[in-house]
């Protein structure tokens, strides 16, 4: 197995022991339903892109990344809500979501839409009590965290995609900053807050979670039309069937890869005089040619 991967098993598998911890002491309480809709989705696997980009640069930027597990685990928290709610009748109507069954097909609409809720003030608990950062870093990482997946981010994003408001490739490409990219910008600056980093510093974080944010997506838009659906471990298609504009439909495949290649250059580009930014370069390279 490649350095990369032992380390990126490394950080994932400290991300997933730190999830494991959380929402399991409700055998007893008459909310326990909720707390197992919470662990069902947020420990249903996936890549753990987000927290492990947060661990890495706070590791690179010569922090201890174990003390960042917080913030990277308050990141989860936050998409995994943001997946639970998107996958809902009233958004996307998905059935499948990491090859089983998506929240509200377990567990009925009312709890999953409570479930996500619970999720999102969950998050902003672990930063609040985030034990090994200070105050400023635990207000820095809120307001990062919080513009990110707030009414000009995140939601914000989701808003353009669920009213079909992006028809044009700039429209879209807003859509994607928003949705997709702000996310990945805090997963990257919240290592820069756990690192204790300088302003230029968080900036060239952001302007490579930017770059890979919009590679992500368009490499998402390939595979939703490439992809094998049990290797992908959800719906083909579903964006084109439900008369969504994706990049693949506005560019071609072709040029798609170019894109995605193009977004991914300039991402490294960003960190690439760094010291120990290898990792970073690699997970670059590694997320623009995923298959799932």
């Amino acid at each position: 197995m490649c350095a990369f991967q032992l380390r990126y098993d490394s950080y994932r598998a400290a991300v997933d022991d730190h999830l494991g911890g959380l929402f399991a002491d409700a055998k007893d309480k008459p909310y326990r339903r909720l707390q197992e809709a919470m662990r069902y989705s947020l420990l249903a696997g996936g890549k753990r892109v987000r927290p492990v980009m947060t661990l890495a640069f706070c590791d690179m930027l010569g922090g201890q990344w174990r003390e960042a597990l917080p913030f990277a685990c308050a990141l989860e928290l936050v998409h995994t809500y943001s997946l639970i709610h998107d996958d809902l009748p009233c958004m996307d109507d998905d059935d499948l979501r990491r090859g089983r069954p998506t929240c509200h097909k377990v567990y009925g609409e009312t709890m999953a839409v409570l479930a996500g809720d619970a999720l999102q003030g969950e998050a902003f608990g672990l930063i609040a009590a985030a034990p090994a950062m200070t105050a400023q870093q635990r207000i820095d990482a809120v307001a990062v965290l919080s513009a990110a997946c707030g009414g000009g981010g995140m939601v914000a994003g989701q808003v353009l995609d669920v009213d079909h408001l992006a028809q044009g490739e700039t429209d879209l490409r807003l859509l994607h900053r928003l949705k997709t990219g702000a996310m990945l910008q805090a997963a990257a600056e919240l290592g820069c807050v756990a690192a204790g980093a300088d302003d230029g510093l968080r900036q060239r974080a952001r302007d490579y979670g930017c770059h890979i944010g919009l590679a992500f997506q368009v490499r998402d838009d390939v595979l939703d039309v490439v992809a094998d659906q049990g290797e992908l471990g959800k719906p083909i298609g579903s964006d084109r069937a439900e008369g969504k504009r994706t990049f693949v439909d506005l560019l071609g495949l072709e040029a798609c890869q170019a894109l995605v290649a193009e977004e991914t250059a300039k991402a490294k580009a960003a960190l690439a005089d760094l010291p120990d930014s290898g990792f970073l370069l690699n997970l670059a390279d590694h997320l623009a040619e995923r298959r799932k």
